[in-house]
């Protein structure tokens, strides 16, 4: 078991790269490769007519605006969302906790009381922990997904826009070989890969913050678990400094991030030429540090939340108001970082923030008036 955790330590970049990012970037290789023939083939219809070439051009725009967005659900987020189940399970695992907990309950003479009282106090942080980073990540990570394409998305027809006055023009434009959009899919992997060793002390510690006056004989309704998780989430979202939780999704920059791919792999990573790499992390950053996004991520947390709380009152036996020990709560609260990170297709949390009119309207107009940066 461990010899397959170290082989799966050792190549899980590869292997997500190689399926995930691949596909990705085969796709949108080949949405480039048509709109290319498309608009050639327009502009030798209307020689001179360069108005119709641009109606052509707008009409095409939604479009492409919804293939894009079909890559990013079908595609990118899959593999994501699957490394990134891996990475908590393995970084948050209750299970000794829970046997040693059981053990003493068994035995009664192998744990003392104080030993008792710690390892259930841990329980309860690392439960509400779990739950809590289960759904930061996973609201976040859809969303920058988004971004991530998009903004690549955007790049693509641009570049195929700026060659329509001229034919000779198309090939030598600065535009993205299928290398640089797998090099670029390829950073959704940064938040399993890396941030999450300091995402997931800094949420432990707000988790502990707000724990701290919660007793677990203290009766806990399903209203105060809901503000319970809201409040661990504020707490981690007001730490440091503005825009800290950015770091954990982006890196700061490509040679930074080539560096960790380097030191975690063979060396192969490091590559000559970065400016385009770069470029598209810097663009990232302004979009996930903008009020918008901030705004759009806030709203998604929220009605994530309500969705969770939804299905706890409608499995829950006691009814919203009465409420249970919260030690008895806690095995439950546990299990819910699982459910929020099922498969996309059959995450109802991941359809909640998809059908979010704020998220729809943020990205229609981040495709439409995303800044260029050069």
């Amino acid at each position: 078991m461990l010899s397959l955790r170290d082989f799966w330590r050792r190549h899980k970049r590869k292997a997500y790269v190689a399926v995930g990012v691949f596909g990705s970037g085969y796709v949108l290789y080949k949405l480039y490769s048509t709109y290319r023939r498309r608009i050639s083939d327009s502009e030798s219809d209307y020689e001179g007519g360069q108005s119709e070439i641009n109606e052509i051009i707008k009409r095409q725009l939604q479009t492409h605006f919804e293939n894009i967005q079909r890559i990013s659900d079908s595609m990118t987020l899959p593999y994501a969302i699957h490394y990134l189940r891996c990475r908590i399970s393995e970084e948050l695992d209750l299970s000794q906790l829970t046997e040693r907990l059981m053990q003493g309950k068994g035995q009664p003479n192998t744990l003392s009381p104080k030993e008792k009282l710690e390892l259930w106090e841990r329980l309860k942080i690392l439960s509400f922990t779990r739950t809590a980073l289960s759904l930061w990540s996973m609201t976040l990570l859809t969303l920058y997904i988004r971004v991530q394409v998009n903004i690549l998305g955007r790049h693509l027809y641009i570049d195929t826009a700026r060659g329509l006055g001229s034919s000779g023009v198309l090939d030598e434009i600065d535009a993205f070989d299928r290398h640089s959009q797998q090099e670029f899919l390829a950073t959704a992997d940064y938040l399993s890969n890396y941030g999450m060793s300091s995402l997931i002390p800094n949420m432990q510690r707000a988790a502990m913050e707000v724990l701290k006056e919660k007793q677990l004989r203290d009766p806990f309704s399903t209203n105060q678990l809901r503000e319970t998780i809201v409040q661990i989430l504020d707490s981690f979202m007001s730490m440091g400094p503005p825009h800290q939780w950015v770091t954990y999704l982006v890196p700061e920059n490509a040679i930074v991030y080539k560096q960790l791919v380097a030191a975690s792999s063979d060396g192969s990573a490091l590559l000559p030429d970065v400016s385009k790499l770069d470029q598209l992390m810097a663009e990232t950053r302004v979009v996930l540090s903008s009020d918008d996004f901030r705004n759009v991520a806030k709203i998604s947390l929220k009605k994530v939340v309500d969705g969770l709380m939804e299905e706890v009152e409608m499995q829950s036996k006691s009814g919203p108001s009465l409420g249970v020990p919260l030690a008895k709560l806690l095995p439950r609260v546990a299990q819910l970082g699982t459910r929020l990170l099922e498969e996309p297709s059959q995450n109802s949390f991941i359809q909640i923030i998809r059908s979010l009119p704020e998220v729809e309207l943020f990205y229609t107009l981040l495709y439409a008036n995303m800044p260029m940066i050069s």
